[in-house]
């Protein structure tokens, strides 16, 4: 996370202060200047200085006069993913989001991140997870720690790497527990905002008793997942089809031990020996337009799937994406043990 404060500074200070400020940072070496109102009027870099003493200016001259009037910002309500990937491939590494007073709002730290995606994540997290009993007697199974931390918090700081920043976290089964982990998410330099429920609502009936969603956009997301998905390419893909809903799917193989025969009036036309069939299955993975919130029923048990069952009556545009990297539905014992093993080598 970008402190406002170490990274910013007066241009009335002198070039000596600056020099003093950026030796502290260690790293992001890039300060930004303002004036007494707060107002973005330059940057200064270790370069700047150098280049301002060649010239003949002393460590007490102030820094208005080396400062680079010539940077790059963004304007907090023209964040885009188009924006955001060419930023990304150009050396910028540290991005001011702008008021449009033109006052620094918060920094991004392009190198930290894949993307920044323009949607709020709804993460399911209020089951009892009873299969996986004992171990969710005390606590709830998005709690149980995988590694070093909770799969909960693995799913949100893997969010967090593509820039989502409106977090909508689902909670009933000892919901407090994870109220008190996470809070509202400042920590993580994002928002956390819960939606609870008083009885279960399935794995989306509960998406409808919230009207705090940002973005146009929404990832649905059950929390017992674990998973490296391409967001970015998610998204992308979602937006190109122009879906209304996108599914995201992981491949599942059946082996059959025996021959399969092809039979037409009583007769074998053909046979396969031992063939292996593969199905796209459901990941427990979504993203709908917000639109689509209405077509859930109010305080009704409600799974994902009833709801794309209503969108292909609706004739709507239902797409998949599949997952080519890792996947992991942590709902069983021996799930649970293998996530403890994958997640040494997991490329997040």
């Amino acid at each position: 996370m970008i402190s406002k404060n170490t990274h910013t500074i007066n241009t009335n200070a002198t070039i000596r202060q600056a020099l003093e400020k950026l030796t502290a940072l260690g790293e992001n070496l890039t300060l930004f200047t303002i004036n007494d109102n707060e107002v973005l009027l330059g940057v200064i870099t270790d370069g700047d200085i150098r280049r301002g003493l060649i010239k003949g200016f002393s460590l007490d001259d102030i820094i208005s006069n080396i400062m680079n009037t010539d940077f790059k910002y963004i304007l907090e309500n023209e964040i885009s993913f188009d924006v955001i990937t060419s930023l990304k491939k150009s050396s910028v590494k540290i991005i001011p989001v702008l008021s449009e007073e033109k006052k620094i709002q918060r920094f991004i730290n392009l190198s930290d991140l894949k993307a920044i995606l323009p949607i709020d994540a709804v993460i399911i997290a209020g089951g009892k997870g009873e299969r996986l009993l004992p171990l969710t007697k005390n606590t709830p199974k998005p709690m149980l720690s995988i590694g070093k931390k909770p799969i909960l918090e693995h799913n949100i700081d893997f969010l967090s790497q593509y820039g989502i920043t409106q977090f909508h976290i689902s909670v009933n089964y000892l919901k407090n527990i994870i109220k008190d982990y996470f809070k509202n998410g400042s920590n993580k330099n994002i928002h956390i905002s819960y939606i609870e429920e008083n009885e279960p609502l399935g794995t989306i009936g509960s998406v409808k008793l919230s009207n705090a969603y940002k973005n146009t956009d929404i990832l649905i997301m059950n929390s017992d997942l674990l998973t490296n998905i391409n967001l970015s390419d998610f998204y992308n893909s979602f937006k190109e089809s122009n879906a209304d809903m996108s599914i995201a799917t992981t491949s599942y193989n059946v082996n059959i031990p025996y021959a399969v025969l092809d039979v037409e009036n009583g007769q074998v036309v053909s046979f396969k020996e031992k063939p292996t069939y593969n199905y796209f299955s459901n990941a427990g993975i979504y993203l709908i337009k917000k639109s689509l919130i209405s077509e859930i029923p109010d305080n009704e048990f409600y799974n994902a799937t009833d709801l794309i069952n209503k969108l292909l009556e609706l004739k709507r545009v239902v797409t998949t994406y599949p997952i080519l990297g890792y996947w992991l539905d942590v709902g069983k014992h021996e799930d649970y043990s293998k996530a403890q093993e994958d997640i040494k080598h997991i490329v997040f």
